[in-house]
């Protein structure tokens, strides 16, 4: 769950429910769905029900991602962290888990082929 901490950082982000139409989604549920859905990699139509419509859910991901929503959040928080001394930006990558694309894994190469490597005396 969202801190009230860490909402009251990203909540004014997000946009405003309108006076008019159907009635507001709560966008700390949809916020929260979100985390859900990308913390466990389940697809869109297996958020818990007690978020609320995955579709709801999704379309409000994705115009908020449209809109930019999402990278200001993020720039957000960074800055928040740089300031308070709790980000590092030091990263570390692990070659072990990067994956040649299909196609590129049966390309041909040039080996050398029957050439010797080795000097014989």
């Amino acid at each position: 769950m969202i801190s009230d901490e860490a909402w009251s950082v990203i909540g004014p982000l997000f946009s405003t429910v309108k006076a008019s139409g159907r009635p507001p989604v709560d966008r700390r549920m949809v916020v929260e769905a979100t985390a859900w859905r990308f913390r466990t990699g389940a697809p869109w139509r297996d958020v818990p029900e007690r978020f609320g419509n995955w579709n709801t859910i999704y379309k409000n991901f994705n115009r908020w991602s449209e809109q930019g929503v999402w990278a200001r959040a993020l720039e957000k928080t960074q800055t928040l962290a740089q300031q308070s001394g709790d980000l590092d930006w030091v990263a570390s990558i692990d070659s072990t888990i990067v994956r040649v694309h299909q196609r590129g894994a049966t390309l041909p190469r040039t080996t050398g082929g029957a050439v010797e490597l080795q000097e014989v005396r």
